[in-house]
């Protein structure tokens, strides 16, 4: 168990009813099976993440299985860069689970030990993972991705498919050697969709992030082409930062289509610790 009470830093014990640290802080697991360690006082909103109404687009759009290219790629290079290692891999902004699953299910055909975390600020999205996928070698927890609520170097690996996180705090979390798999929009992500929406369209920047304490290890591209129907260019647009952009008309427009081309542009990079500079502690 890697968990730690992310009030005070302690770790949490499995009990009867959920987790609970030495210090008597409790965190109850919900009867799908996650556990919500996001404290009130670290809220910004009464209820963080996508609604509902978000999750069921994504949950939609993901089961057509249009990005199963880049989730296989990305399980992938968990199974490369966690060989020989007790393979304890967290998902951040995991949403409904739809890459946490793949990503356990490929390490499970390997090891019998691994564990595959699915963390999320959506309480909602991290309801369902849990409800559908109930191995015992996945867990899901509703957290902060700046706050996370795992014990120091206990990680091999981060995903972060379009999820946020300081690198302090995954330097803190991961092992020496430990990995972050990152996945960023390439030039021409969804590019025929932004058309749509913006009347002048920039590509996006391929630039690598820069992550202290980390060294840029592998970087690849993947493209393909995406032939959608109108609802799940509807339900795609809507997993999209720009979808607030869109008009109503627009979008009926869009759902209406009986089939959207649009490309799949991602750029996927591999980052490993850097062991000689410190890692941040807790505070």
């Amino acid at each position: 168990m890697s968990y730690q009470c992310p009030l005070c830093h302690h770790a949490l014990i499995p009990n009867n009813s959920g987790l609970q640290c030495e210090n008597n802080h409790q965190f109850d697991r919900a009867k799908e099976g996650y556990v919500n360690l996001m404290p009130v006082q670290h809220k910004r909103s009464k209820e963080p993440g996508d609604n509902a109404e978000m999750m069921q687009a994504r949950r939609r759009f993901l089961a057509s299985e249009h990005y199963h290219t880049m989730r296989k790629a990305v399980a992938k290079l968990c199974l490369t860069y966690t060989e020989n290692t007790p393979r304890q891999i967290l998902d951040i902004g995991c949403g409904e689970g739809y890459y946490t699953a793949y990503i356990s299910e490929q390490l499970s055909a390997q090891s019998s030990c691994s564990t595959c975390y699915g963390l999320d600020i959506s309480k909602v999205a991290i309801r369902y993972a849990a409800k559908r996928y109930t191995s015992l070698q996945m867990q899901f927890c509703v957290a902060s991705s700046q706050r996370l609520p795992f014990a120091d170097h206990s990680l091999n690996a981060v995903v972060r498919i379009y999820a946020p996180c300081e690198a302090p705090e995954l330097a803190r979390v991961l092992a020496d050697n430990g990995v972050v798999i990152t996945v960023t929009p390439a030039a021409r992500h969804l590019y025929q969709l932004r058309e749509q929406v913006y009347t002048e369209v920039h590509l996006h920047d391929e630039s690598a992030e820069q992550l202290a304490g980390f060294e840029l290890i592998a970087s690849s591209k993947l493209s393909y082409p995406m032939a959608l129907t109108g609802e799940q260019a509807d339900d795609l647009l809507q997993m999209t930062p720009f979808a607030w952009k869109a008009s109503p008309a627009l979008r009926g427009n869009i759902k209406a289509s009986p089939q959207f081309n649009c490309e799949a542009d991602f750029m996927i990079r591999v980052y490993q610790k850097n062991n000689n500079l410190p890692a941040a502690t807790n505070s």
